[in-house]
């Protein structure tokens, strides 16, 4: 059972964005300090890259853990309430996911999954983030 009423579980569901979340603007600050310049959702490619590197044909995702069923993380966990709902609608998200990079692959771009995770470790995370742009 919810523990929030519908109009409050709404609103806090309201409040979830796709695009300039904590997660990516922490990446987007670390790519532009390294001297990297970038396009933002480009809507011409599949799945809408976070950040995109046309001049590289490379593009990054900036994944949530919970949002994209990051396998084996702590964040990933299903909420209690509406398991069958959750776990169809997560799953659907992990299928999209899956089917988006590979059509980016498909048409010759790099791809990067970042997920929210690895945010922790920024000197790590820079240097993944150097390797694959470099």
């Amino acid at each position: 059972m919810d523990t929030m009423a519908p109009e409050e579980r709404s609103h806090r569901m309201a409040l979830v964005r796709s695009e300039n979340t904590k997660p990516e603007m922490i990446v987007r600050r670390l790519v532009f300090g390294m001297g990297y310049r970038y396009r933002l959702h480009c809507r011409d490619l599949p799945g809408k890259p976070d950040l995109v590197f046309r001049s590289r044909k490379a593009v990054v995702f900036v994944h949530g853990c919970f949002w994209h069923r990051h396998s084996g993380c702590s964040l990933a966990r299903l909420p209690k309430s509406r398991v069958e709902f959750w776990t169809t609608k997560l799953e659907g998200n992990r299928a999209r996911d899956t089917s988006k990079i590979k059509a980016l692959q498909a048409a010759g771009w790099q791809v990067l999954v970042i997920w929210e995770c690895e945010l922790k470790d920024k000197e790590v995370l820079a240097e993944r983030l150097r390797r694959f742009l470099g």
